[in-house]
């Protein structure tokens, strides 16, 4: 029963986050944050995000910044999901560089194809 609340609820917050990236980042040219993933601890108090950044040349500067601008962020998710949750969870951003590993696997795969 607390895992489906638990899902709805990490849904609605990566498609808030997603909306308020793509809002921010699209004055900025040549960047994109896509939230891949988002957890909630089982109190709904923490919200674990990991985020894809491209380029990735410049995903740890932008992580710092998106870390720097919490406060922000979160203030701008309550006001989005107000009449949806009553607290508004902690929110913590981790990089998803996941898409870096399967290319590094592909590049080895076919230096020594």
């Amino acid at each position: 029963m607390q895992e489906t609340r638990q899902n709805k609820i990490s849904r609605l917050l990566q498609k808030e986050l997603s909306q308020i990236f793509q809002e921010q980042t699209r004055a900025m040219h040549g960047v994109m944050v896509s939230v891949t993933q988002v957890r909630v601890s089982p109190d709904l108090g923490i919200c674990t995000a990991h985020l894809s950044i491209f380029p990735s040349e410049r995903a740890e500067e932008l992580l710092q910044n998106i870390n720097r601008n919490n406060a922000q962020i979160r203030y701008t998710l309550g006001q989005r999901v107000r009449h949806q949750l009553r607290i508004i969870p902690e929110l913590r951003f981790f990089q998803d560089d996941s898409l870096d590993y399967i290319d590094r696997i592909d590049e080895l795969l076919g230096a020594k194809s």
